[in-house]
């Protein structure tokens, strides 16, 4: 196993990358790296019940991706750049050629972050997983020169940017696979939001991995990034408003990507049920000022980002919290 997936971890090497799979730890060189005043920041996180559309579809290409997209995304919230990432596959009896493509579409997701998959940790463990089913954690590394840490304060008037997302990325799907079962839908079946696909390859579409666009408008000002995980759009974007402030969210300028309107049908899902469970499209939001917004959009569209304005930020005295406008735009089946 070890053997079968160094060229994928040796094809992500970067400058401060120092050692081989193999060892007992993982070394990383911030210095040859070019870092002056680093502030690191590290994140941790998991693929979650996505996995199951995966074995039920036996197909495993990928899983690293989400893996991998869901902490690099975090980190550069934060204004960090992704260095190093670790990841931990355990499963009941080691099949080479399974963990083979998921170590695999690790190495892709760090690709595409720019980061090096410097080790992990493979574990076979009997008896604790169903014949042919698997879990990941993955863990990222980042650093961030120490005055350039986000967020920085939102001012009322901000505006809010939204990035599209690729589908639902990787939260949601106890309840996609709860709605699936009620409504006796086979994951075989084509996708009713994408005739062309199966209902799990089509769910299975990649988390988008936002970082060199972000990294690359972070200098035209930038105050602050949330990235739309599990919470969905309610519960993330609160955690980097600054004191007294708000974000108003305007439903009609985000139409809704056909998968949460084919959920929202089939779940009867309100608004804000909707909101607090998915993405809606939205896998990334970006805080700025209004000067700065046409100059931002326009360097994250060149870099293959499509970007929506879906907001502003509001003065409050209560809490820091989202609030919906038109939410006529979304009532797809509710």
């Amino acid at each position: 196993m070890v053997e079968a997936i160094k060229p994928f971890a040796a094809a992500t090497a970067i400058p401060g990358t120092t050692s081989a799979l193999g060892g007992f730890g993982a070394l990383f060189d911030l210095k040859a790296a070019g870092w002056r005043d680093p502030i690191l920041v590290a994140a941790t996180d998991g693929v979650g019940t996505k996995l199951k559309l995966a074995f039920a579809a036996n197909r495993h290409d990928t899983i690293g991706i989400d893996l991998v997209a869901m902490s690099v995304n975090d980190l550069v919230v934060q204004g960090a750049t992704p260095l190093f990432f670790l990841d931990y596959f355990a499963t009941g009896a080691l099949e080479v050629e399974t963990a083979a493509t998921v170590v695999k579409s690790i190495a892709e997701g760090c690709r595409i972050a720019g980061c090096a998959l410097i080790g992990g940790e493979t574990a076979e463990m009997p008896g604790f997983y169903t014949k042919g089913e698997y879990d990941v954690a993955g863990f990222a590394v980042g650093a961030v020169e120490r005055e350039a840490v986000r967020p920085w304060p939102c001012n009322p008037g901000d505006v809010i940017l939204g990035l599209r997302s690729s589908g639902l990325h990787s939260n949601g799907f106890s309840l996609v696979r709860h709605l699936v079962k009620k409504h006796k839908l086979a994951w075989d079946d084509p996708a009713p939001f994408a005739a062309t696909q199966s209902l799990a390859s089509a769910l299975l579409a990649p988390t988008k991995i936002y970082v060199k666009s972000l990294l690359a408008a972070m200098p035209l000002g930038i105050h602050a990034l949330a990235h739309i995980t599990g919470g969905g759009l309610l519960e993330n974007i609160p955690r980097v408003l600054s004191p007294k402030t708000a974000a108003r969210l305007d439903c009609a300028a985000m139409p809704l990507p056909g998968v949460f309107t084919w959920l929202q049908e089939m779940g009867k899902l309100s608004v804000d049920e909707l909101a607090r469970t998915f993405n809606c499209g939205i896998g990334m939001v970006v805080i700025c000022h209004p000067k700065d917004a046409p100059a931002i959009s326009e360097l994250l569209t060149s870099a293959g980002e499509e970007v929506l304005s879906i907001g502003e930020i509001i003065s409050t005295d209560g809490p820091a919290a989202v609030t919906l406008t038109n939410e006529d735009a979304w009532h797809g089946g509710a």
